[in-house]
């Protein structure tokens, strides 16, 4: 929160006091987001925008007719960004009554108190949101939990895998790797890759974010930012709707990262790799942010390999690449295979009034049909969370042939983790991608950069 001059302890304070003072009379501008006495109709903010969502209000509206959806669109370069607006809103007594959070700010809302937990009310509704959980991989529910309880149904997700560009393949005489490659096979690849297409394409290419970014190879080099351990609770959701599922078994009540580990020798080892990819210029010069840049190099066929999602299929065809024209590809293995992946959902403000409406337009949308009608959704640029909806017609229509490797990525891989994100995502975030700008752009060594990470995140640590 150093951009805006105001500490995330300080902002919180404000937040948390908004919240409590929701129905005391004392901010007026929060209180008018409950139904008023003796009036049918309520009002809620809905973080979203009428392009996406306005044909599913419509629908919604046509069953509770007496609530009103009023869009508030919040964009940022990252989930964190986003997060940092949302809690600055909040702060200025100007809530969303129903937020979407990716992991990245997942248990930021649930620790401080914002959200409100899930688990009676799913209970409760056992009857209508069966269905939803059988078809929803229980990776990504427990994903969704914070100290025992969960506080979002999962919409969708984005696990990294490999995109490769097939016009540059042919040109280097490659194919695409099986599922077995690994990260020597990768290298060969990125060399093979770069400096064809007329001269100057590179052959991978990586944003400087917490989702993706070089995330992805410390996890295949058996590590994590943090340590990681799982905290006890979740019974109520496991017994309640995945009793007889196998990939329940040993969950628990949500993720914990109870330490940083950022200068330990495999993370060293990971960065000193990614970093390496750029002294060779295999890899352009490394920006933080959500990747337009590589966009147009995949796009223009000037980069042969990056970390994406199933979010980048339908995007690339919308930009005009062809389809059939790119392929993606489980992470080339390491020390492991471990993969991981980024998940996100509606969540409800606690103590704001209309939580009972709130409530039930997150469950209007866990619906198959409803889902698909996000055009984003619809047009394969994301990862649905219900497996029904991941077949090869889905990813078809994208030209991918290998699009099953997103949602095998849960079901097959029952390691697959969420990327770490605790109570203080943002400010960790923060520190993650400065020190690593200062190890890509060569001004500090890697484990440098990586020791200034350490201190920083212990910094922290203490003071949260």
């Amino acid at each position: 929160m150093a951009s805006n001059k105001i500490s995330r302890r300080e902002l919180l304070k404000l937040a948390a006091a908004s919240a409590a003072a929701v129905g005391t009379g004392f901010i007026p501008s929060i209180k008018i987001f409950a139904s008023p006495a003796g009036q049918e109709t309520i009002t809620l903010r809905f973080q979203e925008n009428a392009e996406n969502y306005g044909a599913i209000v419509e629908a919604f509206r046509e069953k509770f007719p007496n609530v009103n959806i009023e869009f508030v669109n919040v964009t940022g370069v990252d989930h964190a960004e986003i997060a940092s607006k949302i809690l600055s809103q909040l702060a200025a007594g100007q809530p969303v009554n129903i937020g979407y959070a990716a992991t990245e700010a997942t248990q930021l809302y649930a620790g401080e108190g914002l959200a409100m937990p899930l688990t009676e009310r799913a209970v409760a509704d056992q009857a209508e949101l069966a269905e939803y959980f059988a078809d929803v991989s229980p990776t990504l529910v427990e994903g969704m939990m914070y100290e025992g309880d969960l506080y979002q149904l999962p919409r969708d997700f984005n696990a990294a895998h490999i995109y490769l560009n097939k016009t540059l393949l042919e040109e280097a005489g490659l194919e695409v790797p099986g599922e077995t490659w690994t990260k020597d096979d990768f290298l060969e690849y990125a060399k093979a890759l770069t400096g064809i297409g007329g001269g100057d394409s590179f052959g991978y290419g990586w944003t400087n974010r917490l989702w993706g970014s070089w995330t992805p190879w410390f996890f295949v080099n058996d590590t994590n930012l943090l340590t990681e351990e799982r905290a006890p609770g979740g019974e109520a959701i496991w017994n309640t709707f995945y009793a007889d599922e196998p990939l329940a078994e040993g969950r628990g009540g949500g993720w914990r990262w109870p330490a940083p580990q950022a200068n330990n020798p495999a993370m060293v080892e990971a960065l000193e790799f990614v970093v390496s990819l750029t002294e060779q210029g295999l890899t352009p010069e490394v920006q933080i942010g959500g990747g337009d840049t590589l966009d147009g190099f995949f796009v223009s066929n000037k980069l042969g390999m990056t970390v994406a999602g199933g979010f980048w299929a339908g995007a690339l065809v919308a930009k005009g690449m062809e389809k059939g024209s790119f392929e993606v590809q489980y992470w080339p293995e390491w020390k492991s295979q471990r993969h991981q992946f980024g998940t996100g959902g509606a969540w409800i403000l606690n103590g704001a009034g209309g939580e009972d409406e709130a409530w039930e337009f997150v469950k209007f949308n866990t619906a198959t049909e409803i889902m698909l009608m996000i055009p984003w959704m619809a047009n394969a640029s994301t990862t649905p969370v219900r497996r029904s909806i991941n077949t090869p017609e889905y990813w078809g229509q994208t030209g991918l042939e290998n699009g099953h490797v997103f949602y095998d990525a849960l079901d097959k891989r029952p390691d697959t983790a969420p990327i770490p994100a605790p109570v203080f995502s943002i400010e960790m975030t923060n520190i993650y991608t400065r020190f690593t700008s200062l190890a890509t752009s060569r001004e500090m060594t890697p484990k440098d950069a990586l020791d200034g990470m350490q201190a920083e995140l212990e910094a922290l640590y203490a003071r949260s």
